[in-house]
């Protein structure tokens, strides 16, 4: 396919949160694409440690004021933007209190003494993505999603936004990425704050067990691709990935090196 804009979801980006194999992924992944002529536009969260001054965040009013109603509350949306220089790449960030002010001491998500609330700040996170792209009147033709926090895109684009003139024309590329919580848990009524949205038990089958692991697979079950981003893997991942009969990247190294194999990858979809 042409690939004229591209869509980057994340976790974590680089230089917003401390460097590491997924920030610093998300942000040459990013701008590598930019220079090769794609439109990119990035999303992540705008966590409580990220200094909003110093990175020059500033808040979009046109794009916030929207309620994202989870379990029966209103959590509200306000949406922030950023120009990574020198590049000039929009990264715009999901901003909520309730979900993204508590952090570690380098703007992560602390994932496990906070799990009781990762299932909705992942349903919050993925769905105000999804409603910032459509106000944007902005037509993805791959969103790809990167990290754990991102693994409900392929889900909701596929299924809750498929018909939505912003996605109904876009390919959803899963990156596996190394996660240390890949044995950890959410809280089990995931499952049903998922069957709330739209989803059947047949779609989310995969899900048992509502792990990281799980998650991970049920982004597998719904993406057009799969990609292997870093060399430390879940095995069992990359398994189920291969099984799937999908395309699948295998660990192209480090971007910006790697950028041409998953442009290669973009254009086979």
């Amino acid at each position: 396919m042409d690939v004229k804009k591209v869509l980057y979801v994340s976790q974590e980006m680089e230089p917003y949160v401390a460097p590491g194999a997924l920030s610093t992924f998300s942000r040459t992944i990013a701008q590598g694409m930019q220079e090769k002529g794609a439109e990119v536009r990035s999303f992540m969260p705008r966590y409580g440690a990220i200094n909003e001054r110093r990175n020059q965040l500033h808040e979009v009013i046109r794009l916030s004021g929207l309620n994202i109603p989870i379990d029966d509350v209103d959590y509200p949306l306000i949406i922030k933007v950023a120009t990574l220089q020198p590049t000039r790449l929009q990264v715009y960030f999901i901003d909520n209190d309730e979900f993204f002010a508590r952090h570690a001491s380098d703007g992560i998500l602390e994932t496990t003494s906070d799990a009781e609330c990762n299932d909705e700040r992942a349903i919050f996170f993925v769905r105000g993505v999804a409603e910032t792209v459509r106000k944007l009147r902005w037509e993805p033709s791959i969103v790809h999603a990167i990290g754990w926090l991102a693994g409900l895109v392929p889900a909701y684009i596929k299924t809750i936004y498929n018909e939505d003139p912003s996605f109904r024309s876009s390919k959803v590329v899963y990156s596996l990425v190394a996660d240390p919580e890949v044995d950890s848990a959410f809280d089990t009524s995931i499952i049903k704050k998922l069957k709330d949205e739209g989803f059947s038990d047949e779609q989310l089958a995969s899900l048992e067990g509502a792990t990281h692991r799980s998650l991970h697979k049920l982004a597998i079950d719904f993406a057009d691709a799969i990609a292997i981003s870093a060399p430390d893997v879940d095995p069992e991942l990359i398994a189920y990935a291969k099984a799937s009969g999908k395309p699948v990247l295998d660990y192209p190294g480090e971007c910006p090196e790697a950028t041409g194999a998953y442009h290669e990858l973009y254009k086979s979809l």
